[in-house]
């Protein structure tokens, strides 16, 4: 079996899109029916693909796309230039890690798509207007023209089924969660940090987006150390790309006096990350929507807990081994609860593998859901 994973996409570091793409394509050619998986990326993305994603497996092809990195070329090349490829690639399954629009008439092979969250409707602020209607007009098409439809979760299916009622009736949809593998990745301690790693610190995982709660978390952040509720020391790092919020957070660092304390860092490696997870004081996450959240699930299995609000994705995928937060108007004070109480327990450092997202589990789903196409 062939299986084409279309992954080109606009950051030019590494995001959880793409190493979903990445983890897609590791967890498949572990198994004697996948012949070979080619991942289809932008030029500008072949730097981090080769530097931060262990795509070691000779199974696994690379196919660069040397295009401009525009919405208008992206979509452009999407809807034209993507079925001259299938055509010429001859896959038995194309699998759309993200939406992106296309015609399905012209493509002979069954098109699936992996569906994460439902942003364009649940958080349009990330996006702007009016950039915010074609990621719902292409959310949309996609959704209709797609063969079957992997959702991440529980809770994106329920926001598919809400969002799109009368998508057809001959499509499958189906929840297969994010494969979380980064437990076997070698831990490398970041370069960006070479002069902080001494200090203690907090962590958070999380692109520059208002949905991310990340001014909500630097003011719980200042106030407890204002209210000598943290020790001096301890240290704020966010790590995630930039975004529509990156100016206001920077600002807000300013305002608050904390540029020395709160660090923010993009671009790692899964193995500098893998090192963040296992040596964090606490791994804090206070989204207020998301579809999966990839962040999390790898933080709880390798430090075993976590401070995150209270929403259903949380709940369904870190259900006890999580801590908490109410997310209303006492946010800010019900976190920095939180992150106090928490640090108050010695743990052990004893996870527990969490078998729903395991490359063999993740990975018979995903063959079981092919073969029905």
């Amino acid at each position: 079996m062939h299986i084409l994973i279309p992954a080109l996409h606009r950051p030019s570091k590494p995001t959880g899109v793409c190493r979903h793409a990445a983890n897609l394509a590791q967890c498949l050619v572990d198994h004697d029916s996948v012949s070979n998986v080619t991942l289809i990326i932008g030029c500008w993305q072949k730097d981090y693909f080769d530097s931060s994603f262990s795509l070691v497996s000779p199974k696994i092809k690379l196919f660069e796309v040397d295009i401009k990195n525009s919405s208008v070329s992206r979509n452009w090349w999407f809807m034209f230039g993507l079925p001259k490829l299938v055509w010429e690639l001859e896959p038995d399954i194309i699998h759309m890690s993200f939406p992106f629009p296309f015609i399905r008439q012209w493509f002979k092979a069954p098109v699936l798509s992996t569906i994460h969250d439902f942003y364009p409707y649940e958080s349009p602020e990330n996006f702007g207007y009016p950039q915010v209607w074609f990621n719902q007009l292409f959310l949309g098409q996609c959704v209709h023209n797609s063969d079957g439809i992997i959702c991440v979760s529980g809770c994106t299916l329920k926001a598919l089924q809400h969002h799109f009622p009368k998508a057809r009736a001959s499509q499958r949809a189906e929840v297969i969660y994010n494969v979380v593998d980064i437990a076997t990745i070698k831990a490398k301690e970041p370069q960006l940090l070479v002069d902080h790693t001494a200090w203690p610190f907090l962590l958070t995982v999380a692109q520059h987006r208002k949905n991310k709660n990340l001014d909500l978390l630097i003011h719980a952040y200042h106030r407890l150390l204002i209210d000598g509720q943290l020790q001096e020391t301890m240290r704020l790092l966010i790590v995630g790309s930039q975004g529509p919020e990156t100016e206001n957070l920077t600002h807000l660092v300013k305002l608050l006096g904390v540029e020395e304390k709160v660090h923010f860092l993009s671009g790692l490696t899964d193995g500098e990350l893998c090192w963040l997870y296992r040596n964090t004081a606490l791994f804090i996450i206070a989204s207020a929507t998301e579809g999966f959240c990839l962040p999390l699930v790898e933080a709880l299995s390798l430090s075993g807990s976590a401070v995150c609000s209270d929403i259903p994705i949380f709940r369904e995928v870190g259900a006890s081994q999580c801590r908490y937060f109410a997310l209303d108007e006492h946010a800010c004070e019900n976190l920095g609860h939180a992150i106090v109480e928490e640090l108050a327990i010695e743990r052990k450092n004893e996870v527990a593998v969490d078998y729903r997202f395991s490359k063999e589990n993740i990975a018979q789903q995903l063959l079981s859901y092919y073969r029905l196409f």
